[in-house]
């Protein structure tokens, strides 16, 4: 009998460790992209306090004059690790952060950088928004849903530089090209080009493994934006959201099938005047219904295209 409560008492031991592992948030790990390039990985999920708004990617390049550092991360702490596994890395300070748009999983580690003498570019795109009801309501909803990862202290910050074409930033003897993109997921979509080892830093403008977030997002320009990115030739895309990818023509092309059937699809509902969710219902989603976040993202992302084809189509 005892043998048996025993074997009993190490299974629930077992399955509660099993259970507390599959909980646990994931840990800011830095992946090699190539001989300068790292990235971190967040979650295929939507911002939460479980995952401490651990959904993005951020990237960085080390150079002998410091660290550049593409997009912030969802939170000061994420901020802190990404700090912490870049010092394992390199010696060298970050000298600039560069953001690729101004959505808060990409943002609101920036204070962190700043605090430690960073340079933060950004497109001029993104002023607009800073300085928006959206921005200050919606950081003040994120230090109620993501707390405590998001509180009073965290903060929207301005650049201290602005992007307004294709330029180059150049440190420690790397040229980043920074190429704007926008509007297309946001008015400010900026990408980051290190043509000496041909890494595209893409931001949210490529999605991979994972549906899109569209929002209000320009969704033609979007697609001709892609069209931009194809024409880099990158070797390595690091997306906004979603593993590495070294196939970039088969990623980007996967973002932009799904904008285009999109497109096409609620583009012909609002033509024909059809009510959306009957739009909806009608159409045949299992092309895209596999891949994560389909529940949570798509009906939206239909609905914001079917609102904007409302108004291209007229």
């Amino acid at each position: 009998m005892w043998r048996l409560l025993a074997a009993g008492c190490v299974a629930m031991v077992m399955a509660a460790a099993a259970q507390a592992q599959a909980q646990a948030p994931r840990k800011v790990v830095a992946q090699q992209v190539s001989a300068s390039a790292w990235f971190v990985q967040g979650d295929a999920a939507v911002g939460s306090a479980a995952n401490r708004n651990f959904i993005s990617n951020a990237g960085f390049v080390v150079t002998p004059a410091g660290v550049v550092v593409i997009d912030a991360l969802g939170s000061p702490q994420l901020a802190r690790e990404l700090l912490e596994e870049i010092a394992k890395i390199t010696t060298q300070p970050v000298t600039h952060v560069i953001v690729t748009h101004y959505h808060a999983d990409h943002i609101y580690g920036l204070q962190e950088f700043r605090k430690r003498g960073a340079r933060i570019l950004a497109h001029r795109g993104s002023l607009e928004y800073i300085h928006s009801d959206t921005a200050t309501s919606r950081l003040r909803a994120s230090r109620v849903d993501l707390a405590p990862w998001i509180d009073e202290q965290t903060e929207l910050v301005v650049p201290d530089q602005w992007v307004e074409g294709a330029s180059e930033l150049a440190v420690g003897g790397q040229r980043l090209l920074l190429q704007p993109v926008g509007p297309a997921h946001t008015p400010e979509d900026l990408v980051v080009f290190l043509p000496s080892e041909r890494v595209l830093f893409a931001g949210d403008m490529v999605f991979r493994g994972r549906i899109p977030f569209v929002g209000q997002a320009d969704s033609r320009q979007w697609i001709a934006a892609l069209d931009t990115l194809l024409k880099m030739e990158p070797r390595v895309v690091v997306p906004g959201h979603g593993g590495l990818s070294t196939e970039a023509r088969v990623d980007l092309q996967l973002t932009r099938d799904y904008l285009a059937f999109l497109r096409e699809a609620m583009g012909s509902a609002a033509r024909e005047m059809e009510p959306f969710d009957d739009a909806y219902a009608r159409v045949d989603w299992s092309r895209f219904e596999h891949l994560p976040l389909f529940r949570a993202a798509n009906r939206m992302n239909a609905y914001n295209t079917y609102l904007l084809m409302e108004r291209q189509v007229r």
